[in-house]
């Protein structure tokens, strides 16, 4: 009788261990097909098309950014500087279309931003469902900026791209990536009004004269010259809402003090600079009383 109790218990024990054997292999099997699928799901994942359409939600946009920000980040190391010279044109250009996308989704978000806010100078009081899209857009480094003039944009956060891409580009890349992060970080102008220093602008002009003096055969030659003769023109005749000289007052085509101080002292800074061999012609043409269609045509910034 003792005996067969004895054998019962060792079955016993021998049926419960097989049990947790199984169940163990179970929760692996599982656990492995939780890893497999989800590789599975990266392998096979598509970003959306950066042409924008409403079958796309804003989830969509921000899944897709997610997605080439972690492809980047592994392909970079992998690549040589001039591979990733490419690789940032390449990124710049689907963020760029991506955040166009958001701008349009959000765009009555945009619209009502301004209304945010309780008090001048106040920052804005984000309700729950903005508060939770710019969680959202900060997952990918973009953020809801103020352009002023009552005008909001989502925008990528300033150094971002210099976070990826230092000291992985070749020197004129380098140069070119980390000039536009640091003009980044200030609103450049709105509604035709400019809304830096006349100085910081000036200063803008030359960082860009010197870019193409020292890379006259960078790849980005054409696009760096595009934005110093938008800059130059910007400095030297001003915007609509920001001009340097009087257009329709008591005295238009007069120079304004303000500026004319402003191009003496670039001419007294960088005297060989391009800016101020302009800066000078300019205030000759303005003290002669020369039109100002005149000027614009003999003053050619291009």
């Amino acid at each position: 009788m003792i005996k067969n109790i004895v054998v019962i218990g060792i079955l016993s024990l021998a049926v419960v261990s097989c049990k947790k054997k199984t169940a163990a292999t179970d929760i692996n099997s599982s656990n492995d097909s939780i890893v497999t699928s989800k590789a599975i799901e990266e392998d096979t994942y598509k970003p959306v098309d950066t042409i924008c359409s409403n079958e796309y939600r804003s989830e969509d946009y921000i899944k897709s950014l997610e997605w080439y920000q972690k492809k980047i980040k592994t392909d970079i190391v992998q690549n040589k500087p001039e591979q990733n010279n490419k690789l940032y044109l390449d990124h710049f250009k689907i963020r760029t279309k991506y955040t166009e996308c958001l701008n349009a989704i959000h765009s009555n978000v945009l619209d009502d931003y301004i209304n945010y806010h309780t008090g001048f100078d106040s920052p804005p009081n984000l309700p729950d469902n903005v508060k939770k899209i710019a969680t959202e857009l900060k997952k990918v480094n973009l953020e809801f900026r103020e352009l002023g003039e009552s005008v909001t944009e989502i925008e990528t956060i300033p150094s971002y791209y210099s976070s990826i891409f230092k000291d992985k580009v070749t020197p004129d890349f380098e140069t070119y990536i980390s000039g536009k992060d640091r003009e980044g970080k200030e609103n450049y102008a709105v509604d035709a009004g400019l809304l830096i220093t006349w100085e910081e602008l000036g200063e803008r002009v030359i960082f860009w004269e010197n870019f193409i003096k020292k890379y006259p055969n960078s790849s980005l030659i054409k696009k760096v010259k595009d934005d110093y003769n938008t800059y130059l023109s910007d400095y030297l005749f001003g915007m609509d809402k920001t001009s340097t000289y009087e257009r329709y007052g008591k005295q238009p085509g007069k120079l304004y003090d303000e500026n004319r101080e402003e191009f003496k002292r670039i001419i007294k800074k960088y005297p060989n600079s391009n800016v101020a061999k302009k800066a000078k012609e300019l205030m000759i043409l303005f003290d002669a009383e020369t039109p100002v269609e005149q000027i614009h045509k003999l003053i050619n910034v291009n």
